[in-house]
């Protein structure tokens, strides 16, 4: 049987997310909405160089620790270098802390975060696919993730960022990037912060935020206003 379309990986080495099948399932539906299959796994043997040779894409979705093996990072970097894709959800900042080829692709670590709450996310980039389903300023519940550094310093084009007058606890000021993406050589990449709680999945808007990102990173829609940030080598 050939690879599904899109590879979604929950695999956990540290704190596990109870949304993780919530959102599992709702990556699921989203890629059949872009006529794409998609299977869920937690086994690091689906990170071989013949495994990822079909996928449009990948998901980390809310991975934490260390969770793949030295050999699928090889073959894992190997396939988005060549154009493949990689959609990194939530706790995916937490993900393999040791690998400096993911840490240079984030642009920036998981730092911490404030008490879930009611805050405010403010759209730099309202025709990218992402997050042109979002009202320019979205009222929205979640962790409020801080950072180790501003991943601007790191080449991505931030798409949405936080408004830290709307929450308690921020540490980033006015520039708080929540969402980006870059080019990695032939190969596309999406970080978003939201996607804490299980709920968060039954939301249209936060669906269509995930749709939008699986549609450009499979390149079923344009990138949208301004130009892409020059491409990670190294």
């Amino acid at each position: 049987m050939p690879p599904a379309d899109v590879l979604i990986y929950t695999r956990t080495a540290g704190y596990r997310h109870d949304s993780i099948p919530h959102g599992a399932a709702t990556l699921t539906e989203l890629a059949a909405g872009l006529g794409l299959t998609a299977d869920v796994t937690e086994d690091p043997a689906a990170f071989r160089t013949d495994g990822l040779a079909h996928r449009a894409a990948v998901v980390l979705l809310s991975t934490t620790g260390t969770v793949l093996t030295d050999e699928g990072r090889t073959a894992f970097e190997a396939y988005l270098r060549a154009g493949g894709a990689l959609l990194a959800v939530h706790a995916a900042a937490n993900a393999e802390p040791d690998w400096p080829f993911y840490g240079a692709l984030l642009g920036t670590r998981f730092a911490g975060h404030p008490e879930i709450q009611p805050g405010r996310v403010l759209v730099e980039a309202p025709a990218h696919p992402a997050t042109a389903p979002l009202p320019a300023a979205w009222t929205w519940t979640d962790e409020w993730y801080d950072f180790t550094s501003d991943p601007r310093s790191g080449g991505v084009r931030v798409l949405a960022r936080a408004d830290e007058s709307a929450y308690r606890g921020g540490t980033h000021g006015a520039d708080h990037p929540l969402v980006w993406s870059r080019r990695i050589d032939r190969g596309r990449f999406l970080f978003t912060a939201l996607g804490h709680a299980p709920e968060a999945y039954r939301d249209p808007a936060f669906r269509a935020h995930l749709s939008g990102a699986l549609a450009w990173l499979t390149g079923a829609a344009p990138e949208g206003e301004a130009p892409a940030p020059p491409p990670l080598t190294g």
